[in-house]
């Protein structure tokens, strides 16, 4: 099994988003190098019909601001035993003004794969929900973004997909679990100072150093708070999305 210096940038917490008793160090889970890959990509064109609005994709939800011409798509990812509504919330205040499609997926567990041992079915689920939506809107920039567990899975995901994620935006992760990164997405990353669930020291703190020393640029915001997204942080983290 091939591993990069990358796959352990962050020490591995507790899954979950809360009700536990506490974060206990780990080794990451391990993932293959050929594993965690996303095969689609926007075609060249698209001739949309498709409406903006809210709609239901199966279990995931999709939001498609008003506006003519290609969108920026940010698949955004729960955290552990949430919904695809409570990830959506994070970013849909400030969508419409950022000209951001939101592809919310649902987990195929009560959180995502690679916290429960590796990368597996949710790949292959996302790897759908992404072909469909670019085979209906036209996208010309792909970002992942997450919180909690689904912060730590849109940086797996993400530096293992830098090939087709430009930005990866991750609200309180607890870990990165990657076999062989492609790319160099660049990274936000936000920590609420005081956080009960996936402490600063043991995350964040660790893993941003680590990160800027293996090449990535990475803007890095603490905020006076606890396992939470603050509505300054999403905002500043919409604003950083459409910034080239």
């Amino acid at each position: 099994m091939k591993f990069l210096a990358v796959a352990a940038l962050v020490v591995l917490l507790v899954p979950g988003c809360g009700g536990g008793d506490g974060p206990e160090a780990a080794q990451a889970p391990p993932a293959t190098a050929n594993q965690g890959r996303l095969t689609a990509r926007p075609p060249q064109t698209v001739d949309s019909t498709a409406k903006p609005g809210l709609r239901s994709l199966g279990a995931a939800r999709l939001y498609v601001p008003p506006g003519d011409g290609p969108k920026r798509l940010v698949l955004v990812l729960h955290g552990a035993t949430e919904t695809p509504g409570t990830a959506l919330s994070i970013l849909r205040p400030y969508a419409d003004d950022a000209g951001l499609i939101l592809l919310a997926p649902k987990s195929q567990g009560t959180t995502w794969d690679i916290a429960q041992g590796g990368f597996g079915p949710d790949v292959a689920a996302i790897d759908r929900l992404l072909e469909r939506v670019f085979s209906e809107y036209p996208v010309e920039d792909v970002a992942v973004a997450g919180f909690s567990d689904g912060a730590s899975y849109a940086l797996s995901l993400g530096l293992t997909n830098g090939d087709l994620f430009r930005s990866v935006v991750a609200f309180s992760a607890g870990f990165i679990a990657l076999g062989e990164p492609k790319g160099r997405p660049r990274l936000f990353i936000s920590h609420g100072t005081h956080d009960s669930v996936l402490p600063i020291g043991q995350t964040s703190r660790r893993g941003v150093p680590r990160l800027r020393a293996a090449g990535y640029t990475v803007k890095y915001r603490e905020f006076d708070g606890d396992h939470e997204v603050p509505s300054s942080v999403a905002r500043e983290a919409a604003a950083w999305l459409v910034t080239s």
